[in-house]
């Protein structure tokens, strides 16, 4: 048996997932966070760390470092410099960073993770939107419409790469078309990483993770790269990521931008992230290989069903499902009512679309399918 099809009672902790629906039996499919324990040599290095007993104020160590780079060099070919990382409380964090460091407009692609909303409004900061395309062949970056939400004063784009919610491991080309936008017309990209692990078509040759920032070394220079353990190894309420900013000038406007409002990384997140990075290489590989087949059940279900509609998932642990011609008029609260809580698409400027997270134990997600497909059919 895979250690991840062992479930684990999380009904009674303290997670938000599972809280949302205390006393209810609806079965939680909706934040990204697995329902999987963190990797074994994270749990050891936290006991050590924990058996020390004083918890003071903490700051990253070489080998901390060290883990890093090589991780993004062995896995990414990445090479990165250690000045060039920032630490950070959380990805989210670095996102309102970001948009606090600019001066003008922000554009993004939607359907977008809700804090790409926000983080501009948070910051007063004016947000431009342009529309995925979703194409027979998937999900693509509509050219004609980002160039129409360009304004002369956008001064930064949010990408989201793995793209959350329609899954999308943006390829080289891709990559570089929006590279060669953001020359043209001036303005820096931040790119979250945080999905980076999670390339679930990695053994097809073009299907493999390409950091923005080391497409060229003009892309690096109008780059903040935003990345984290917390997605791919399970570990998000540890609070712990980092931004790569490799242009000195706009790394210290980011550090500014921080001055006052960010916190010390939390002492118990950095001694995560180095064993994640360092010795839980095995774990990851299997995890990778569960969640393929995770997916494959979701899909045989979204396509038994003659109204919901998916695209394929390269990259994240999370399904976007269009449910449009089920007709419903608060899909996510139907879909409650039949015992399956997932992520509402309104919040990420789709109504109509829900995301199912399916990392979880195969027998749990078995359930939830089973809840899905009578949700369907009661619609």
């Amino acid at each position: 048996m895979s250690p991840f099809d062992q479930p684990i009672d999380r009904r009674h902790s303290d997670s938000i997932k599972w809280s949302k629906y205390a006393g209810r039996d609806v079965l939680p499919l909706w934040v990204a966070d697995m329902d999987f324990a963190a990797p074994p040599a994270v749990i050891e290095t936290l006991h050590r760390r924990i058996e020390h007993g004083v918890f003071g104020y903490g700051g990253p160590w070489p080998s901390l470092t060290e883990s890093v780079l090589a991780h993004l060099e062995g896995e990414y070919q990445w090479r990165i410099e250690a000045e060039w990382i920032v630490w950070l409380p959380g990805l989210v964090t670095g996102l309102n960073v970001a948009c606090r460091a600019v001066d003008g407009e922000i554009l993004t692609a939607t359907p977008i993770y809700p804090p790409f909303l926000s983080a501009p409004h948070f910051s007063g900061r004016k947000l431009n939107r342009a529309e995925l395309a979703c194409t027979d062949d998937g999900w693509r970056f509509d050219h004609a419409a980002l160039q129409a939400a360009l304004t002369p004063a956008t001064d930064l784009f949010l990408l989201c790469h793995p793209h959350n919610p329609v899954g999308r491991c943006w390829s080289r080309d891709e990559l570089l078309e929006l590279a060669a936008l953001a020359e043209a017309n001036d303005f820096i990209v931040c790119s979250d990483e945080i999905h980076c692990g999670l390339i679930l078509d990695a053994d097809k040759p073009d299907k493999r993770h390409i950091p923005f920032a080391s497409l060229s070394p003009e892309a690096a220079k109008r780059s903040i790269t935003l990345m984290a353990p917390s997605k791919t190894f399970n570990i998000p309420g540890l609070g712990c990521a980092f931004a790569v900013i490799p242009d000195a000038s706009l790394r210290h406007r980011f550090e500014h931008a921080m001055h006052g409002i960010v916190p010390h990384v939390n002492v118990l997140g950095l001694a995560a992230c180095e064993a994640a990075y360092r010795d839980s290489g095995d774990w990851h590989r299997e995890l990778i290989g569960y969640l393929r087949g995770n997916l494959d059940l979701v899909i045989a279900t979204v396509n038994r069903e003659k109204a919901p509609k998916m695209k394929s998932v390269e990259a994240t642990y999370l399904a976007w499902i269009d449910v449009r011609e089920l007709g419903l008029a608060k899909p996510a609260a139907h879909f409650e009512a039949h015992g399956l809580g997932l992520s509402d698409g309104a919040d990420f400027g789709a109504p109509g679309w829900l995301r199912l997270n399916f990392g979880c134990p195969r027998s749990t997600l078995e359930e939830a399918l089973n809840r899905f497909t009578i949700a369907c059919r009661a619609a």
